[in-house]
Parts: structure tokens; sequence; C-alpha cells
């Protein structure tokens, strides 16, 4: 009885061994086959100031504004900090193109979250982002209904100069666009969809896009699902 005891307790103690050894093999074998993290090499004043002088010639502007008009265009994680994967991003990329082209007029990409303001030719000359309607009801201020912002084509029909006192809000220099929407200067744009339907614009660009669309300008608010262009508009508005 004790032999066998004894044959037992030696066979145990092998196949503990055993297992031991097994595991550290193949916990060194995957230790020593893991490829070390890479670090991504930090982005240095020059490259900071060419990425900003890139995203300036490109039409987004200037400064952390210019940054995130380009994430959002280029539907990347929108953070507002220049790191290498950004850097290298911004100085490959292609300026932004505007979705009708041939003739002057601002567009409104509700997918991206951006206005882009063009040139008599139709090229894209500013980008700014924006936050258009959150598409949720609300019930503010004794008024309720839900946060919009109409897909189409528009015409600026009004505008006021500086500060404008609204139901739900100030508006800065507002460009009506249609049943009192307007484009319009806000401290608060994030990067979301939060408006009650209006188109908000940083601060900073307001009064650039206030003087850039006299009454008459055309406005084509779309996203992925639907588009409608306006040069039949743009014809018909030419000298005769």
């Amino acid at each position: 009885m004790r032999t066998l005891k004894q044959v037992a307790s030696t066979l145990t103690l092998v196949l503990g061994l055993l297992f031991t050894l097994h595991t550290y093999s193949a916990y060194g074998q995957k230790a020593k086959g893991r490829a070390p993290r890479a670090h991504a090499r930090a982005v240095t004043p020059s490259e900071v100031r060419q990425a900003y002088a890139r995203l300036a010639e490109m039409g987004y502007g200037k400064g952390s504004m210019a940054l995130v008009a380009f994430q959002k265009y280029e539907e990347r994680d929108v953070t507002g900090r220049l790191n290498r994967n950004e850097f290298d991003a911004i100085m490959n990329a292609s300026p932004p193109q505007a979705k009708d082209s041939g003739y002057k007029h601002v567009e409104v990409d509700l997918d991206r979250q951006v206005l882009l303001l063009t040139n008599d030719d139709g090229v894209v000359r500013k980008l700014v982002p924006v936050s258009t309607g959150s598409n949720k009801k609300y019930n503010e201020k004794g008024m309720r209904g839900l946060a919009y912002t109409p897909k189409g084509r528009f015409r600026i029909y009004a505008k006021i100069s500086g500060w404008r006192k609204s139901p739900l809000g100030l508006l800065y220099y507002p460009n009506y666009f249609s049943d009192g929407l307007a484009i319009h200067g806000n401290p608060s744009v994030p990067q979301t969809p939060q408006s009650h339907g209006c188109i908000r614009v940083p601060m900073s660009t307001a009064v650039d896009i206030f003087r850039a669309l006299p009454v008459g300008s055309i406005v084509l608010i779309y996203d992925s699902q639907g588009f409608v262009s306006a040069k039949d508009w743009a014809e018909a508005d030419k000298p005769k």
C-alpha cells in the first residue's frame, strides 16, 4: 500500500512539474514573439506651422477651428489636437470639394456638420464647422417644436447686422434662409447637431459669412440621403 502511495505521489509531482514547464515555455514564446509597441514621433514646431499653413491654403481657416473643420470634413475623430496621424492626413489631403459647381453659393453638409462657402466658379474658398438642428423635440420659453434643419435649396431672404433677439435665443449676424431659420454666429458650436434648427457658425467667422451672403444667395442643405442642385437657379440669375 505504501508503495502505491509513493508511486501516486511521485506521479503527481512529475505531472505538476511538466505542466509548469509547459506553461513557462508557452508564456516565454508569446512574450518573445510580441512586437514592442511603437510610439509615434511627436510633431515638431516646424511641422505644426506647416500643417496650419496647409489647412489655411485648403480653405479651413486658422487655428484650432481649422483643424476641427478638417477633421469634420474628412470624417475623422474630432479631437482638435494635432498629432502625427493628423499631420500626415493634412499633408496628404486634397482641398474640400463642393457638391455643386459652376456658380457662387453656400452648402451645408448635415452629415459632416460643415458649411462650405464657394467663389463665383463654385470652388470652395472657406469651410467652417457648424451645428445644425438636433432633430429632437423641444419645449422651451413657451414654444414647442422639432429642432429640425430642412434639406433642399433656399435663398437668403433677409439679414440683420449685429445681434438679433429671437424667441429661442440670440443670433449674431443672422442670414435668414427659411421660415425664421438662419445661418448665424453663436458662442456655442458643438461638434454634433444641437441647435433648434438654425445653422450655428463660430463667432469668429460670422461677420465674414454675413458679408459673403447678400440677399438672394443660394443655400444648399443636404445629407447622404438627398441633394438638390440649384444650377437652374444660377443660370436664371445670369444677366440676359
